[in-house]
């Protein structure tokens, strides 16, 4: 974080403050973990913090410490716009446009209080006071880490805390295999675990607590992926009756699209969500190397991201969703296909 940015965050925190800390919609680890951490930090900075998301986060991170304090938005909508209106000050961590937070935009918009945003994808809006981006960075967690490092709070990490940080990391950097894991990640991660994390026990609550449903979920997504091997791509379709027989819960599909990703040759993997509840077709992009999803994702979904991990989402049906990602292939076949 810059010297300027470092001053003006200083500022708004010279005096104590009624603040709220934002996710995004459908929040992930490093969003949960993120605002988690944030939160305990403000408050133990005297200020008035309240995590509020858009939605419900999965079961696997409801483990986190002080997660029952985070208020959901749709199931509070009232209480929300009131935190929301009555608010000095709101930190947006993990994305960097108003409407990833859904139904929680309009009064986000509406409110005087002044943002702060904290976030490592491409392409921020223009809301914030004060912006810390740096897409280089592995997580939103990992920059939460050094946001606090700048203001004078790491002493103020608890073991709890540290738990919050080092579980944003680990599932935003798959575990620390992903790129944008750098040597400074693994300093960060062994100070977290000099605060109290105890890391093995953290990734046996994310990735050992797969139910009967989930497996065969995951069965079904590998027996309806698609590899075109002339573009390098790999693909699953997930339907919404797929979904129900398996009675889906809330991050049951994490980490589905990677095994796509895995297939020996693919660079480019999609995997198609139909959501009828909401009308769409959600979609997630990973790519390995230089092909962009983040500009696939925008160009083509109304998404956006990270180089080679992206979301989008489709209003048509499944099987037009489908058809249509197929037509659009041809156009970056030299992209997809160069060994360079």
């Amino acid at each position: 974080m810059n010297e300027a940015t470092t001053a003006k965050v200083k500022e708004l925190l010279a005096t104590p403050k009624k603040i709220v800390v934002v996710g995004h919609k459908n929040p992930d680890g490093d969003a949960v973990g993120s605002c988690l951490a944030l939160a305990h930090v403000l408050n133990s900075l005297e200020h008035e913090a309240t995590v509020v998301m858009p939605n419900d986060f999965p079961d696997f991170l409801k483990w986190l410490p002080d997660c029952d304090s985070i208020l959901i938005h749709d199931k509070a909508v009232e209480k929300s716009k009131k935190l929301i209106s009555d608010a000095d000050l709101i930190f947006t961590l993990d994305f960097n446009a108003l409407d990833r937070t859904g139904e929680m935009e309009i009064p986000l918009k509406e409110t005087t209080a002044k943002y702060v945003l904290i976030d490592h994808h491409q392409q921020p809006d223009d809301y914030a006071a004060a912006v810390y981006s740096d897409t280089a960075m592995s997580s939103t967690c990992e920059m939460v880490y050094h946001f606090l490092d700048a203001i004078g709070a790491l002493h103020l990490i608890t073991s709890e805390v540290a738990t919050q940080l080092y579980t944003g990391i680990m599932t935003d950097t798959g575990s620390f295999r992903f790129p944008a894991t750098s040597a400074t990640t693994h300093r960060v991660i062994a100070h977290l675990i000099e605060c109290g994390v105890k890391n093995t026990e953290i990734h046996q609550n994310i990735y050992d607590t797969n139910t009967p449903d989930r497996i065969a979920l995951l069965g079904v997504a590998l027996q309806n992926m698609k590899i075109l091997p002339e573009y390098r791509t790999a693909y699953i379709t997930i339907s919404q009756k797929e979904l129900d027989d398996h009675r889906f819960k809330k991050g049951d599909t994490e980490g589905f699209v990677n095994y796509a990703l895995s297939v020996t040759g693919v660079v480019f993997a999609v995997i198609f969500i139909e959501n009828r509840q909401e009308q769409i077709v959600k979609i997630s992009f990973r790519s390995k190397g230089s092909f962009s999803v983040n500009e696939f994702a925008r160009k083509y979904y109304s998404g956006g991201g990270h180089t080679n991990a992206a979301g989008g989402k489709s209003t048509k049906s499944l099987r037009a969703t489908v058809t249509e990602f197929i037509s659009i292939l041809p156009s970056h076949k030299n992209e997809l296909t160069d060994e360079s």
